[in-house]
């Protein structure tokens, strides 16, 4: 079977890379890929938003099952799209693709289904906003909309900060058509943690528990960005933890959208925070994690494959997942600048000794070639993974192969994993 994966970040070349494994599998095209994927896959000099041109890719060159990477083709309605001419595709239609796309969807859903999460407001207008944010207080959450690359969400401590963010994103166009209407919550504390799992709109399999890294810096301080670095498993995700996020949040989730009469059929991510063994929802995500995927491929030993195709078919009941034991770590190098304006075209060096460590695959994300050599092209640049018989473990050598790869202000978290040692 022909395999076409769309999106070109390190969350895809894992996909690929696990996609690859698989016997079912004669063929991988990745649209459009990086430098990475190419080593496994046809890379497509089609970019992710072009969905009418990928349905004419998959349909000339019998394309056997397409899978969805990134949000915004699935905010597009590419899963409808390939549907509609009898192509298989992994992913969310473009209805369910809401719980992600608009918070505003994302919470009333929550509010209607009884799925704990924090008290909010949605406004278009400033004022009412303003006057919301000073009857809360502060520390206070605003967050764009729309979709914003992971980036559309500012904790602001003071009510001064919250007020700039609402004015940037209603009349200052900070995150365009994204941040025209803004979603106004209370700030939960406590500790985040990612919480991942596979469905068909009825059977929900989880995958295993992973923790992503957000802040830009150690100790999470600084901007929020895509993901700076996540492990698998996560200590925060106890057995009750986790079988409170099933039962009250995922499992709720799920039958919420069929309940909306629209299914929910692909990876549905739940951004957990997690106090005192509560759990809240942060937010859903219509996708695998990036960089969660890049651990949680690592650690599963099962074939992807099958179940990618039984919830394209759309019963998933019988399957399960198998992990490895052992832990996994992905430490994101990153370019200097980022989450702001960041240079591109810097040379990178290190990379195949780092990927010629035992346990050890580097993940392209931000990559690109050019005479030859592999330059930087994104803010988040690789995604350094490791697989080893512990946390501590997959930690250190995580952080050995990092060294071996540098470039011109070159970034990374040195504290990836650290909340699990704590614990």
């Amino acid at each position: 079977m022909k395999v076409l994966v769309v999106g070109g970040g390190g969350r895809e070349h894992a996909l690929v890379w696990k996609i690859a494994q698989s016997p079912l599998v004669t063929q991988i095209f990745c649209a459009p890929g990086n430098p990475g994927t190419t080593k496994l896959a046809t890379n497509l000099p089609i970019s992710v938003e072009e969905i009418d041109k990928l349905l004419g890719f998959a349909k000339s060159e019998g394309i056997g099952l397409t899978v969805v990477g990134p949000e915004l083709p699935l905010s597009l309605g590419i899963v409808d799209l390939f549907q509609e001419y009898g192509l298989k595709i992994f992913g969310p239609s473009r209805a369910a693709a809401r719980i992600e796309a608009s918070k505003a969807f994302s919470k009333d859903l929550m509010k209607k289904y009884n799925i704990p999460t924090a008290a909010y407001g949605v406004f278009t207008e400033i004022a009412p906003a303003l006057a919301f944010i000073r009857q809360t207080g502060a520390p206070i959450v605003v967050k764009a909309d729309g979709l914003a690359a992971g980036k559309g969400v500012v904790v602001a401590a003071t009510l001064q900060e919250a007020e700039e963010a609402v004015h940037e994103m209603l009349s200052g166009n900070a995150f365009g058509s994204a941040g025209s209407r803004v979603v106004i919550e209370e700030f939960l504390d406590g500790e985040e943690a990612s919480f991942l799992a596979i469905t068909d709109g009825k059977t929900v399999i989880p995958l295993a528990s992973a923790q992503d890294h957000k802040a830009i810096f150690d100790g999470d301080q600084g901007p929020n960005t895509g993901g700076m670095g996540a492990y698998s498993p996560a200590p925060v995700v106890t057995p009750d933890v986790h079988d409170a996020a099933m039962a009250q949040i995922v499992q709720r989730a799920v039958d919420g959208m069929a309940a909306e009469g629209c299914p929910y059929r692909g990876i549905l991510y739940a951004g957990l925070m997690v106090k005192n063994g509560q759990v809240k929802t942060l937010e859903f995500n219509a996708r695998f994690g990036d960089p969660e995927c890049q651990p949680l491929l690592m650690r599963m030993q099962s074939d992807l494959v099958p179940l990618l195709l039984a919830v394209a078919d759309g019963d998933l009941s019988g399957k399960s997942i198998a992990w490895h034991d052992q832990a996994a770590v992905c430490v994101v190098m990153a370019a200097s600048g980022y989450p702001g304006d960041y240079p591109k075209g810097d040379i990178i060096t290190g990379i195949e000794a780092a990927d010629a460590l035992d346990g050890v695959t580097v993940f392209h994300a931000g990559t690109a070639e050019k005479d030859g050599m592999i330059v930087t092209n994104g803010g988040r640049v690789l995604g350094v993974t490791a697989r080893e018989n512990s946390v501590s473990a997959a930690i250190s050598l995580a952080y050995q192969a990092v060294e071996k790869i540098s470039w011109q202000g070159e970034q990374h978290r040195s504290d990836i994993g650290k909340k699990a040692l704590e614990r």
